[in-house]
């Protein structure tokens, strides 16, 4: 049986990833856990956003990986993230969509039990 992936991405993300790599090169994308910030994902350049110890990489979007806060995981760990865009100027404004004005969101819903049971591996930042 094929693992189940945590993270998707919609083909409007996609296409919005693909604008940014254009303009800055390889990216990189954090969910924070915090109260403004962490309302939306944020994209920097890569190397742009120092990750905290035992933060979580739950996949990548077009070859560049998405980090989750190690608590927001813990809350979020039994959720599918799926990566979409939608227009205007989300809480922060830090992240390189904000000057096209777009934001990136995160849609969520809940792996079924038979999911749970085949999910793919994490990677932690140690």
């Amino acid at each position: 049986m094929e693992k189940v992936k945590r993270l998707d991405a919609t083909e409007k993300a996609l296409e919005l990833i693909a604008l940014l790599q254009e303009k800055f090169g390889d990216v990189m994308f954090y969910q924070a856990g915090g109260c403004c910030e962490g309302t939306q994902p944020q994209c920097f350049e890569k190397g742009g956003f120092y990750l905290r110890y035992g933060d979580v990489c739950i996949g990548t979007v077009s070859g560049f990986e998405f980090w989750v806060d190690k608590d927001l995981f813990e809350y979020w760990k039994h959720a599918h993230f799926t990566l979409d865009v939608t227009d205007g100027i989300g809480a922060g404004g830090f992240s390189l969509e904000t000057p096209f004005g777009k934001t990136f969101k995160v849609n969520y819903r809940l792996f079924t039990e038979e999911e749970v049971a085949n999910l793919m591996d994490i990677k932690r930042n140690e």
